[in-house]
């Protein structure tokens, strides 16, 4: 059976088309700061219910960061099927709560979780519809709709920057079959 690989759709910001997701997530920090990501996303909640446009001056930055989030939704999407062939390498300094940003400590330990517990909520279609729902309410000069749903989505899509994040910084590694015998007596 022919597998289908994805398309993560890095080209058009990016310059480059990989398909592998653990280089795209690499691709997709290098593009900007986590901070600058997770900054970005709040202010254009916050802006989603107010009466003003988000990025007033030059809001051609928000369809910029619209397109990295849909690419880097996309790539979250392909890594929560690597958990059962990729494990993050053990950290080597000392973890302490700062280190821990959104995640719980079991999410810290196998950022893989965060993915799978985000996809498994919401579909990778859902979370596209808020993306959309925020870049278009937060450049509306009009108070968003108060019944929307927009604080799950953004709590998966928070969590999985820092996981993202996470997994750049510490790097992945294969997990190999090891055969352990039990010595005799």
């Amino acid at each position: 059976m022919k597998k289908n690989k994805m398309s993560f759709e890095t080209s058009f910001w990016t310059g480059l088309a990989e398909g592998n997701p653990f280089r795209e997530v690499d691709a997709f920090f290098a593009f900007a700061y986590l901070d600058y990501y997770k900054q970005n996303l709040s202010e254009m909640v916050i802006y989603s219910r107010k009466t003003k446009v988000y990025k007033q001056d030059n809001p051609s930055d928000v369809f910029v960061l619209y397109t990295a989030f849909n690419f880097f939704l996309k790539v979250c999407y392909g890594l929560q099927k690597k958990s059962k062939k990729w494990k993050v390498k053990d950290s080597l300094c000392c973890e302490t709560v700062f280190h821990l940003t959104s995640l719980t400590q079991e999410e810290y330990e196998n950022p893989f979780i965060v993915f799978q517990k985000a996809f498994g909520e919401n579909t990778l279609e859902e979370f596209e519809l808020f993306l959309c729902q925020i870049v278009e309410l937060s450049l509306s000069p009009h108070a968003g709709d108060p019944d929307a749903e927009l604080t799950t989505p953004y709590i998966h899509l928070i969590k999985m920057l820092d996981a993202g994040e996470l997994i750049r910084e510490r790097g992945v590694e294969k997990i190999r079959k090891t055969d352990q015998m039990d010595p005799v007596a």
